[in-house]
């Protein structure tokens, strides 16, 4: 299975893709994770990235491209892939075409989630990480309990700089305007499809699913 899963900030992409993952035994490729982790690191792709994601702003184009394509170069990869959060512009969906193309990749369909702003907004204000393992927590889940250590490793909880409302709110305006001729040029596919991310996480799953089994035709469950 080789599907695009894109959507704002905070709608759930992330979470939809571990589930997908874990259902197809497929690698999940996060753009912000890659992002992250240069960041973190310092490689030279990071050090470019880092000062237009604390400013909220999307990262350029071939810094993201880059990270891509060591990813997709990797045979694991190319079988079965989740793609979360790129491409986000009609630019980044043609040069991802034609790595595509030049490694004989087909992609399987695109899906776009969708939530309301006002949610997105109070989603990502509500989430902490955790700085040692990454884990993601939303004190939503966290009443009643110490909201400031994680779970699994013991580590800080923090609340990052681009999770904060005005932030978020300044990443919702940069990523609709990115983004808005993106839906029409992968309608033009024929494989697009639009599923409502504000249901359960359970119930979006569950859409997903049947999306994916009609779009690899009647042999998709074997």
């Amino acid at each position: 299975m080789r599907i695009i899963l894109f959507g704002p900030p905070g709608v759930g992409k992330g979470t939809q893709a571990k589930l997908l993952m874990e259902e197809f035994e497929s690698v999940h490729i996060s753009t912000g994770d890659l992002l992250r982790d240069a960041v973190k690191r310092q490689t030279p792709l990071g050090v470019k990235a880092k000062q237009y994601m604390e400013s909220g702003n999307l990262v350029p184009d071939e810094v993201v491209i880059g990270l891509i394509e060591e990813v997709l170069d990797s045979e694991r990869a190319r079988n079965s892939f989740i793609l979360d959060g790129f491409p986000r512009t009609v630019a980044q969906a043609r040069a991802l075409d034609q790595m595509f193309e030049r490694m004989g990749i087909t992609l399987d369909g695109v899906m776009s989630l969708r939530v309301d702003h006002d949610e997105v907004v109070r989603r990502l204000n509500n989430r902490r990480m955790c700085r040692t393992c990454g884990r993601i927590y939303s004190l939503d889940k966290l009443k009643g309990l110490d909201a400031t250590q994680c779970r699994s490793c013991g580590g800080e909880l923090y609340h990052r700089d681009d999770d904060k409302p005005e932030t978020v709110k300044h990443r919702l305006e940069v990523y609709l305007k990115s983004t808005k001729p993106l839906k029409d040029f992968y309608r033009q596919t024929g494989r697009f499809v639009q599923i409502d991310g504000m249901q359960e996480i359970g119930y979006v799953h569950k859409m997903i699913l049947d999306w994916v089994y009609r779009s690899r035709g009647p042999n998709a469950a074997s």
